[in-house]
């Protein structure tokens, strides 16, 4: 990871950590790096966050400088963006978006010509022009560029999920929660088309409500209307709309565990489980390998975060992979999660089995999991203790095959992560607590 690039782009708070300038500036360098033999030609998206316009603007007014030709998709989902460069031939992409961030957040995510996230080498170089460690010249006369306003783009989006998966869903009645986010420039639309009853919340985006009390983190509404409500599913997406997290008629979270089971099972039962493997992180829960195990799927473990997912899953050619907060990846259709698509395959397969999400759910059993951050002075230190590995040790062997314990660092900040799966939540907090107090114990 770079200064500001991190595995998922720029993120800061905005005229704060993220300003203006450096959006300007992510744009030159992207329009001069993609132009220097014909004018670039470059996809830009939003989420409905109140400085999504600002940045926007700021990433075409600088793409422009350096004679690119932008095309602005608007209010989109992160992956209408990675589909669409790939479709159209775009250079590449950038979205504006925080995801799950509160309002005052933002983000720009940029992908390459293939929709997948851009190379960490070339960051780096954007990076190096964003402190004015490298010189452009800007253009001038008829070759500056100009933007469009691209009005098809959502429409070539929609058409090709629903290509991609042709589900008939009338009889269906669907609730989602919008997180007043991305997911409300398709979702509504796209399920409706498919003759689906679709009523929504939190779909009245007004710039600051983007995930506030609503969407894939706090589904707490949602779980509610469906247990008071007469549907069959309920669909909670994050922000930019890569996410998605269920919930069954009774009101029960189904996290991206979940999916991978439903998902695999299925896949597998029609012959259609490439190599008969499913990709995971090291946070998947021990109840989620369990029930594969029963199933006979294989599955391998990543670092934490989509972009190990998919480069294992692109690397070795598996079709279905994904995170527990519901970022899935169908290799088959897409390179990045698309919580959109991730809900139509799931409807598809109540479809075709004619079971409910409960029923669907049924033989996998999520291990209660408790997660404690503690701040240390020195990570890798701290992890190279052996008296931590001592008690580390030590908690596994109590746990046995009825439980696991997971030590890793943060990726940005510095906290040594505590995650333990057990039979009840009070075996969880008993063994957290055993590593925890080592740490602060030991002055870390």
């Amino acid at each position: 990871m770079g200064k500001y690039f991190g595995t998922d782009g720029v993120r800061g708070k905005a005229n704060e950590g993220l300003t203006l300038d450096m959006s300007i500036k992510i744009g030159q360098y992207l329009g001069w790096y993609y132009g220097k033999e014909k004018h670039a030609k470059i996809l830009i998206g939003k989420d409905t966050r109140l400085s999504g316009d600002m940045f926007e603007l700021g990433l075409a007014a600088g793409a422009t400088s350096m004679g690119a030709q932008v095309y602005l998709l608007g209010v989109c989902p992160t992956p209408a963006i990675s589909y669409l460069v790939r479709k159209e031939r775009f250079d590449c992409g950038i979205m504006v978006s925080a995801s799950h961030n509160p309002y005052y957040d933002n983000g720009i995510k940029c992908f390459n010509h293939n929709g997948e996230k851009m190379e960490e080498e070339l960051l780096l170089e954007v990076e190096k022009y964003m402190d004015g460690l490298t010189d452009l010249d800007l253009v001038i006369g008829d070759h500056i560029g100009e933007y469009f306003e691209w009005e098809d783009g959502l429409e070539i989006y929609m058409s090709w999920l629903k290509e991609c998966v042709p589900v008939d869903l009338s009889g269906m009645k669907i609730l989602c929660d919008l997180a007043n986010g991305s997911a409300t420039s398709t979702a509504v639309e796209t399920l409706d088309s498919l003759g689906a009853t679709v009523d929504a919340i939190s779909n009245s985006p007004n710039g600051i409500n983007i995930n506030n009390k609503c969407g894939s983190t706090h589904p707490e509404g949602l779980q509610r209307m469906m247990r008071e409500g007469d549907y069959d599913i309920g669909l909670a997406f994050d922000g930019d709309a890569d996410r998605l997290i269920m919930v069954d008629s009774d009101g029960k979270l189904c996290d991206g565990d979940y999916i991978l089971y439903i998902c695999s099972r299925y896949m597998k039962s029609i012959n259609h489980l490439n190599k008969n493997m499913v990709v995971t992180t090291v946070m998947a829960n021990l109840g989620l390998y369990k029930a594969l195990d029963a199933n006979k799927i294989d599955y391998i473990q990543t670092a934490v975060g989509d972009k190990y997912v998919f480069e294992e899953m692109q690397k070795n050619d598996y079709w279905v992979g994904g995170e527990q907060s519901g970022h899935i990846i169908f290799l088959e259709h897409e390179v990045t999660g698309d919580g959109l698509m991730t809900a139509l395959k799931i409807l598809e397969i109540m479809k075709a089995t004619g079971k409910s999400l409960k029923e669907l759910s049924e033989g996998l059993f999520i291990y209660p999991q408790l997660l404690k951050n503690v701040t240390v002075k020195d990570k890798n230190a701290c992890l190279e203790s052996k008296e931590l590995q001592e008690v580390v040790d030590s908690v596994a062997n109590d746990l046995g095959n009825e439980g696991r314990i997971l030590v890793r660092p943060s990726g940005t900040e510095p906290l040594i992560r505590v995650m333990v799966e057990a039979k009840t939540d009070e075996l969880c907090a008993q063994y957290v607590k055993r590593v925890t107090d080592f740490l602060e114990e030991n002055n870390f």
